[in-house]
């Protein structure tokens, strides 16, 4: 099987990973992956793992973003792919004013990933335009349904799944955790609590400030770490953050990290995990990676990373936007031995890759009998 992806980039975004993974997963399988992008950080790995990269600036959010489709109709033509996968809304666009541009008999299937709860209008409305769509978690299924009118026979629900055999294999590494030490001496002899994500208001990071307030005031062995880059635009929400952390005394006890590539050593260096988004998460893929390190995590039940931790881990659930439950939670939890720790099959990559590829065949079978779009 041909498979062509096209998302925006390659940088290093849970959906570009999945990307990255599940390509590799398609070339270990014997398939031909092929994908398409503006290019990234990521794109060393992917051909490596022996994908090919096409690189088209097909992540402008902008009308010239349309002049993309002759390329594109053409670069259809010269792959001829068997499947077309479409993970973003204006390449989405570019690819189906392409694929319609083809001649009925030559069209490969296309399939859509709704990665997120996209907002309701018609620029959305592209990724319901997909012979079939997957979707990461059952509340966006339910989203999708509610909003784009969707049949349900067009849907498939698939957990974006993680390596659990290659996150549970790995063990610390002591060189690096000397140097991370020495870079962060106020994380020495300390339990490390992370908040994993992107600088924006919606990850939750306020809130976690005002939590680990309260556990240092009753564990002051803790240390709180706050992993990930800050979004272009954010740079006052960053140092809103830095004077919240001032205010509340926590300069010595909370570390901001930045943007990361080690994040499987520190799941496997941290004692719990947090997630607290202000708004229900499509999937919460740290909320996985996490609990497959065999890290608790401590999370608001709300979205994708409520139905992921209902089903690995219910004890870390808390009422959403409580941030003294969720103190409390992330206390007991500290001091309880033994995390009974389950991700069930299909939160796992080789079920995502198996799902994915099982909808492909269905639609390849069944190519012949769908209308024409």
């Amino acid at each position: 099987m041909r498979v062509l992806q096209i998302l925006p980039a390659l940088h290093s975004g849970g959906v570009e990973r999945g990307t990255v993974e599940f390509a590799a997963e398609l070339v270990k399988r014997g398939h031909e992956s092929f994908v398409v992008s503006n290019g990234g950080p990521l794109v060393g790995q992917l051909e490596a793992q022996g994908s090919v990269h096409v690189a088209m600036p097909v992540h402008r959010k902008s009308p010239a973003s349309f002049g993309q489709i002759l390329p594109m109709r053409r670069l259809l033509e010269d792959i001829r792919p068997d499947v077309v996968h479409v993970r973003s809304r204006m390449p989405a666009w570019i690819t189906w004013l392409a694929w319609r541009g083809l001649p009925a008999h030559e069209r490969p299937v296309l399939v859509s990933t709704f990665h997120g709860m996209y907002s309701v209008n018609p620029y959305s409305a592209i990724m319901a335009k997909a012979d079939h769509i997957i979707a990461v978690s059952d509340c966006v299924r339910d989203y999708i349904i509610r909003n784009f009118r969707v049949p349900e026979d067009k849907l498939t629900v698939i957990q974006r799944g993680v390596d659990v055999d290659g996150f549970r294999s790995q063990t610390l590494d002591s060189a690096w955790h000397a140097r991370l030490i020495e870079q962060h001496p106020h994380l020495r002899d300390k339990r490390i609590i992370m908040m994993p994500g992107r600088i924006s208001r919606w990850k939750g990071q306020l809130m976690f400030l005002e939590a680990m307030a309260e556990i240092i005031q009753k564990n002051p062995d803790c240390h709180g770490i706050i992993v990930g880059g800050v979004e272009p635009g954010k740079d006052r929400f960053m140092e809103e953050l830095e004077r919240r952390r001032e205010e509340l005394g926590l300069i010595q006890h909370t570390t901001f990290l930045g943007q990361r590539n080690d994040m499987a050593e520190l799941y496997l260096l941290s004692d719990l995990v947090c997630h607290m988004s202000t708004k229900p998460e499509p999937f919460g893929r740290t909320v996985t990676e996490a609990l497959a390190s065999g890290t608790p995590v401590v999370a608001f039940d709300r979205g994708g990373a409520a139905e992921t931790l209902r089903a690995c881990f219910p004890e870390g659930l808390v009422e959403p936007d409580d941030t003294h439950a969720f103190a409390q939670a992330a206390l007991r939890l500290l001091t309880t031995q033994g995390h009974d720790i389950r991700v069930p099959w299909r939160f796992r990559l080789e079920a995502q890759t198996e799902a994915t590829l099982s909808v492909y065949e269905r639609l390849l079978k069944t190519k012949g009998e769908l209308c024409d779009c």
